[in-house]
């Protein structure tokens, strides 16, 4: 379902966005802080497949300016603290490629595909800048991280990393085959690392996204118009 959070006429200093996020509750967070902008949420389901494919149905009808890939997610520690916002300079597929012997190939290194889509980077570090958001990589995953070991693998992999979620790279590749630029703004609810559900602060990232993204209002106009 698409929430529109602001209709009319759009104007030349005006910037059309399409944010998808995984689920209503993400969805809801977003649209309380879009009141300012012209602004379409999609609940687009949980994983990279079903962003991907909700993102490209929404891209072929409506023209739009910016597609942003937003909602909750893990966040490595101590980098991205539980309730911290975390905005993507790089989104990158964690488990795009093959096991090997020797380990872990992305799909880069067997020769074909991409892993990896970077938003434009003066965007990204004045957003950080308003929101006091973390810049860095945000992973994509289509299996959360629940153990030690594997958090310490994908940071072996990814020293970058700040936080890990299941939708960012599905939605950044519609955005690029339609030639629009992308964002990925993640609410940190949960170390990632072993699983325990009784830690998660779901509602307060829910809360921080909200908050993030009505910071993020003044820097999309100004970023349209320059």
């Amino acid at each position: 379902m698409v929430l529109q959070v602001q209709e009319g006429l759009l104007t030349t200093s005006s910037i059309r966005i399409l944010v998808a996020t995984a689920v209503p509750a993400e969805r809801d967070a977003v649209a309380r802080a879009s009141t300012h902008l012209t602004v379409d949420v999609i609940a687009a389901g949980v994983g990279p497949a079903a962003a991907a494919a909700a993102t490209a149905t929404a891209l072929a009808t409506t023209p739009y300016d910016l597609v942003v890939s937003a909602g909750i997610g893990g966040g490595f520690q101590p980098g991205a603290p539980v309730g911290s916002l975390v905005i993507a300079d790089e989104i990158t597929a964690a488990d795009l490629g093959a096991e090997t012997p020797d380990g872990f190939l992305p799909v880069t290194d067997l020769g074909f595909g991409t892993v990896t889509h970077r938003p434009p980077t003066t965007l990204v570090r004045d957003l950080a800048t308003a929101t006091g958001a973390r810049a860095g990589t945000v992973l994509t995953v289509s299996t959360v991280t629940g153990t030690a070991a594997r958090a310490a693998e994908l940071r072996a992999r990814h020293p970058r990393a700040l936080a890990e979620a299941m939708e960012g790279f599905g939605v950044a590749e519609a955005a690029v085959a339609h030639g629009i630029p992308v964002l990925e703004l993640r609410a940190v609810s949960n170390p990632v690392g072993p699983r325990d559900r009784a830690a998660w602060r779901i509602g307060d990232a829910l809360a921080a996204l909200t908050e993030g993204f009505g910071k993020c209002a003044p820097v999309l106009e100004s970023w349209k118009q320059a």
